[in-house]
């Protein structure tokens, strides 16, 4: 009895085997009208134009985004750039595939049909009379279909952006975050993870994020909010302190927002959330210097900004260590931000330490931090120039003007390398090993 079912169990095997060897030898050949007249490759969503004739949705619309308004194959005007899905044809494809799942043909799964911009109108009108009847369950509903249609594509996420989506959401947010707001977190905390979702935002979106009552609110976030709500606030203020340098000054007189960021990059919670935070913080101490700018410096520096910056800099990723820098090199513009250099006995090793080993920006800003502390170093020995000899740092300038640079850093590097000659015969002392990793042509 075993003997019979292993004998029928081989030769089972065997017909297989030798059918697979004749499928094999065997030439595919994919009907035309299965191919797209664009692309000549097999559909995997056909849609319909205006024309009657069928493309790929991937290939038209492509075509049609690059700019293109008539029929690839007729070259008749489109009166409307919508396809429409093609269904029949789809499901003909699909069961071809089943056919020929012996030639490895592999069944093309059921596209989700793309949003369409009446259905977004749709959408935004019932966040808009929701909003209006201060129903705040209801507009939040709303906002998480749009948030989700928006995460199922790219070209969702276009469609949606395009049709003014970022206005009435940053509108919305800006009438539930009047007081109080503290009843509205949950809406308020969608509202904002959708606008970062769409973003980059539009003129109208940050002129609403931007009033009063949102500020406030997000700065509420920043102290008071979950990992996604501080994230997405960091984001969104960003894009209004970009393009607006006069919200800073706003920014900046709501109680807590300073302290709330400098604990976001003091205790990270996430790289990207660090990396937007470091950059917030570069629009804020970057503002061209006032009295004004010069009491936010004296601020940050007695919160240890300095402290935290250079205690980063000693092991992060290339993206915060440039942004962490770029912090730091603005903040020692100040007569405050280089006190507090002077005092840190990590300063002159992590910034001789970057040069030449992150990224050419990360160089130029170490240049510059070191060009403000020597050039402004008071002290009779020159306490900081020998430091940075000591560390290898005349070598590390030298290769520099070698390699090439920004005409500012080339500048800074040669009046660095002058006040520097004058301790070399004394002080200098070079660690090969800060060159290992270099290469050069010879």
């Amino acid at each position: 009895m075993i003997l019979s079912w292993r004998k029928k169990r081989a030769a089972r095997r065997a017909a297989k085997k030798q059918n697979l060897e004749v499928t094999s030898n065997m030439e595919l050949t994919i009907p035309s009208h299965f191919r797209c007249p664009i692309s000549l490759e097999l559909m995997k969503d056909p849609v319909t134009l205006s024309t009657g004739i069928t493309y790929d949705r991937d290939s038209i619309e492509k075509w049609i985004e690059a700019g293109n308004s008539i029929c690839p194959v007729t070259n008749q005007v489109l009166r409307s750039f919508e396809p429409v899905p093609n269904h029949t044809l789809r499901m003909m494809i699909q069961d071809w595939c089943v056919e020929k799942r012996s030639y490895g043909i592999e069944r093309i799964p059921t596209p989700r049909i793309p949003i369409s911009s009446y259905e977004v109108s749709e959408i935004l009108s019932g966040i808009q009379t929701a909003k209006d009847q201060q129903d705040a369950e209801r507009c939040r509903e709303m906002v998480l279909k749009i948030k989700e249609l928006a995460k199922d594509s790219e070209r969702n996420k276009r469609c949606i952006s395009a049709n003014g989506t970022g206005g009435v959401l940053a509108a919305a947010f800006k009438t539930f975050s009047k007081v109080p707001f503290e009843q509205n977190v949950a809406l308020l905390e969608e509202i904002l993870s959708a606008l970062i979702t769409i973003s980059p935002l539009d003129g109208e979106a940050k002129s609403y994020l931007g009033s009063d009552s949102s500020l406030h609110c997000m700065v509420w976030f920043l102290k008071n909010g979950n990992l996604s709500g501080r994230r997405n606030s960091v984001l969104a203020l960003i894009e209004i302190v970009s393009s607006d340098q006069q919200k800073i000054d706003e920014l900046l007189e709501i109680g807590g927002a300073i302290e709330a960021l400098v604990k976001l990059i003091k205790e990270p919670i996430s790289p990207s959330t660090t990396k937007a935070s470091l950059l917030l913080m570069y629009h804020i101490v970057s503002n061209p210097p006032s009295s004004a700018n010069s009491k936010v410096i004296a601020r940050l520096t007695e919160m240890e900004l300095v402290k935290i910056l250079l205690e980063m800099l000693v092991d992060c990723e290339k993206s915060i260590c440039e942004k962490a820098l770029g912090v730091l090199d603005e903040v020692c513009s100040y007569d405050e931000g280089m006190e507090k250099a002077y005092g840190n006995a990590l300063t002159v090793p992590v910034l001789v330490k970057k040069l030449l080993r992150i990224s050419d920006l990360a160089t130029q800003f170490s240049v510059s931090i070191l060009w403000k502390l020597c050039k402004n170093d008071k002290s009779e020995g020159g306490d900081v120039l020998v430091e940075a000899l000591q560390l290898g740092a005349f070598q590390k300038l030298l290769l520099l003007l070698q390699v090439g640079s920004t005409d500012g850093t080339k500048e800074k590097t040669t009046e660095l390398m002058k006040l520097m000659n004058v301790y070399r015969d004394r002080a200098e002392c070079t660690d090969s090993l800060d060159f290992k990793n270099l290469k050069r042509s010879y």
